[in-house]
């Protein structure tokens, strides 16, 4: 049964303070009749980029916006004219921003990007809010945003969707359009949001269709070009300002395959020939990272170092873990591809998520009183073997090449009486629906949770509408595969989470419909995806 839109909550007044990031110095005043941009008329926008909010709170969400009139300028400073600018904001009850419940002023700068991050703060719990920015003369879209229901309140729904995986080159982004048309109340992004390559280096089997702008993304200049081309976008534009996002990346953010300090390519090209170097270029990575996206204060990257695992409530319905399986794993072992029989992906010292995050995760899984505890993360988790009998053909850029810190995840969920463990997975351009168990050899062993699996927004263009995975008959607990780009698209009850696997059959035009290629329930208390289309 496919999912409707859920009945939008109602709320009563917003109150309360807010917390702001800066104050304008006196530099930062913006008068309408001065130039935005080093050469531009006083009537070109500086919002080309457009607004987003994210990681909501029962009182709080963060907003954003960053200014621009020239997104692709080779300095990665969008145009803008090296100076501060007063960037007014208003957060509302409705739409058309007549009943403002808070408004204030931060300063936009060169050395940040001219990212824009309001933590407001005194809002009221699981209710719906508008906001916009203004400089000068010059207002942004609207954008809609979410506040998180109060920690003891169990909401009657939660409209949830999850994507990942969008090469600019591969397609048009009309799965962001399809996602926003939905109206979801919360968006996660599990990585991949942009890519690092120069045009024309990474070929679509059904061909590129437009072209990235500037050089591989190596520096702070290079990053923020990349991440302002995506931005400019409109339907990514759109799906940003329709709902708040939790978003965490993947490798394409920084460097295909990158783990740690540890590049795809050690000897590849001059940014990647030594660890410092590489790390170098992660640092000015999460720098732009963190100036595109929607994250709070406490993600402030510090050097190379950035923190993106966090948790976030949705009442007493649901636990969103979202982790980061890129920054503290442990090297690939036997290479980051496909291998045989590899001993190495077996050792108990070894972790994906490093032990940190390991203990953090359990512990969050030992506190949790949530209906539904669900992890947001971006490679393929469940057993996939290629080849049938003894030997074991698996891909080591998994969680299949560390054996031993999945077995003490999945323990983990089942020691602690999870009540219901869903795992959330992007990065591998393909939708799946995965039972998982303790051990994957023994089909009788039972079910104790489940995956979903999203395809990409457009990596690997158009795909097929026939496409079935052969690994499926060698694994039976992968219970669906499908090769066409789009999202997932689920709605989160105490008694059910509904699961809808939204498909495109193409992204290489600009105006395909979605359509849902399978769906699926999840019941409270249950193991096992039961397939309902």
């Amino acid at each position: 049964m496919e999912i409707t839109r859920r009945t939008v909550l109602s709320g009563g007044a917003a109150a309360g303070a807010l917390t702001v990031l800066a104050a304008p110095g006196s530099a930062a005043g913006t008068p309408a009749t001065r130039p935005l941009a080093r050469s531009a008329s006083p009537r070109v926008s500086p919002f080309e980029l457009g607004v987003a909010s994210g990681d909501p709170l029962p009182d709080s969400v963060v907003l954003w916006t960053r200014l621009a009139v020239d997104p692709t300028a080779e300095d990665g400073l969008g145009g803008m004219a090296r100076r501060p600018y007063a960037v007014r904001w208003e957060i509302a009850r409705d739409p058309q921003m007549r009943r403002v419940v808070e408004r204030g002023v931060v300063e936009a700068r060169a050395e940040s990007g001219y990212a824009v991050h309001v933590e407001p703060r005194g809002l009221q719990a699981g209710r719906e809010y508008w906001y916009r920015f203004r400089v000068g003369g010059h207002l942004s879209p609207v954008g809609r945003t979410m506040t998180a229901p109060a920690r003891h309140e169990m909401p009657a729904v939660l409209a949830m969707s999850f994507a990942s995986c969008s090469q600019y080159e591969h397609g048009y982004f009309t799965a962001y359009r399809r996602l926003a048309q939905d109206q979801p109340d919360l968006v996660l992004h599990l990585g991949d949001y942009q890519y690092e390559y120069t045009k024309q280096s990474y070929l679509s089997p059904t061909g590129n269709v437009r072209d990235h702008d500037g050089p591989e993304t190596v520096d702070l200049a290079s990053y923020r070009q990349r991440h302002a081309q995506y931005k400019s976008d409109p339907d990514l534009q759109l799906a940003h300002a329709t709902a708040p996002w939790l978003v965490v990346w993947d490798d394409h953010e920084v460097d295909n395959n990158w783990a740690d300090d540890v590049p795809e390519n050690s000897d590849a090209a001059q940014w990647n020939d030594t660890t410092a170097r590489f790390v170098r270029r992660r640092a000015q990575a999460f720098q732009a990272y963190y100036e595109n996206m929607p994250l709070r204060r406490a993600s402030v990257p510090r050097g190379a170092d950035m923190k993106i695992y966090r948790r976030l409530h949705w009442g007493r319905l649901a636990t969103f873990h979202m982790m980061d399986t890129r920054h503290y794993r442990d090297d690939q072992a036997c290479g980051d591809g496909w291998t045989i029989d590899c001993d190495e992906r077996l050792d108990e010292t070894r972790s994906l998520p490093g032990m940190a995050q390991e203990r953090w995760l359990l512990d969050g899984f030992e506190r949790s009183r949530a209906r539904w505890d669900v992890l947001g993360q971006q490679v393929f988790f469940a057993e996939q073997d290629a080849l049938a009998g003894p030997s074991y053909r698996t891909s080591m850029d998994g969680w299949d090449g560390y054996v031993p810190s999945r077995r003490r995840i999945t323990q983990g969920w089942v020691d602690a009486g999870v009540r219901n463990p869903v795992v959330l997975t992007g990065d591998v351009h393909k939708h799946w629906a995965n039972d998982l168990r303790l051990d994957y050899q023994d089909t009788d062993s039972p079910v104790v949770g489940s995956e979903l699996v999203c395809s990409s927004i457009t990596s690997t263009g158009n795909g097929s509408p026939t496409w079935q995975s052969p690994n499926m008959a060698l694994n039976p607990h992968l219970r669906f595969s499908a090769d066409q780009r789009g999202y997932v698209r689920t709605a989160i009850t105490k008694e059910k989470m509904s699961v809808d696997y939204r498909s495109l059959p193409s992204v290489t035009t600009t105006d395909a419909a979605a359509y849902t290629q399978a769906s699926f329930e999840l019941h409270d208390g249950q193991r096992g995806l039961q397939r309902t289309r």
